[in-house]
């Protein structure tokens, strides 16, 4: 089985940073031009780009929205999120080229809404984003930016999107975002298990391109690449090879 891989460019006030375990305190920013840097990855060959708006996630609006339409010009299908809480967000993302919509904080607050934004748009064209939280024995939904814990669990919310129709589900561990600790293969392979009919993408502390291969191996059909390939661990070249 193939894996997708898919770099990443988080956003804040339009510059390229890294946040560690989603703290907005503990941000780490980069001296790429984002829509410089997207044209790197397009050329070592990436199809698809992952793009965060880190200010609407918390704010709930799409504030890098005109960056975004940068990135989507740029020759790789886009898929991005972050702030999207209304239909009207979705339509902007769309008129702004954006392959795919990457809904989190209203898929976990308002799943009945995004069902139907799946039936109407096409389930194709949408990220359920459910990063996710070890709390006890199950798997918490933190929302806004990851600020704000929710009820809903992902063992409830995952098999529900499932039965809904979505393909791509988005799952961050983020204990380990931003950590170059590895990916939480059990988390994957727990995902594999529980809903098979979904195209999970992992997320979260890669460091090395055994990690990828081993996130393949754990169920995972996409690997999300962020600080690693900002900090030249390997090479987006290498990446797509193995």
């Amino acid at each position: 089985m193939n894996v997708e891989v898919i770099p990443a460019i988080d956003l804040r006030a339009g510059q390229v940073v890294r946040l560690r375990q989603g703290d907005y305190a503990q941000e780490t920013r980069y001296a790429d031009d984002p829509r410089a840097l997207a044209a790197r990855y397009a050329d070592a060959g990436a199809r698809w780009l992952h793009v965060v708006d880190l200010d609407g996630a918390r704010a709930g609006d799409l504030a890098n929205l005109s960056v975004i339409e940068a990135l989507a010009k740029t020759g790789m299908q886009v898929q991005a999120g972050g702030g999207v809480r209304r239909e009207n967000d979705v339509h902007r993302l769309f008129e702004a080229g954006v392959a795919r919509v990457v809904v989190g904080s209203a898929a976990i607050r308002n799943p009945e809404r995004v069902a139907d934004w799946l039936r109407e748009h096409g389930a194709e064209r949408f990220t359920i984003a459910l990063d996710t939280r070890r709390r006890g024995e199950s798997w918490s939904l933190p929302s806004a930016g990851w600020t704000e814990d929710e009820a809903r669990t992902l063992d409830e919310l995952a098999p529900w999107y499932a039965a809904c129709g979505a393909r791509h589900l988005l799952c961050t561990d983020i204990e380990r975002d931003g950590m170059l600790a590895g990916f939480n293969l059990d988390l994957y392979r727990h995902l594999a298990q529980t809903v098979p009919q979904l195209a999970v993408q992992a997320s979260g502390g890669v460091r090395s391109l055994d990690d990828i291969r081993a996130a393949r191996a754990a169920g995972a059909r996409g690997v999300i690449l962020g600080r690693a390939l900002l900090e030249g661990r390997f090479t987006l070249e290498d990446a797509l090879a193995c």
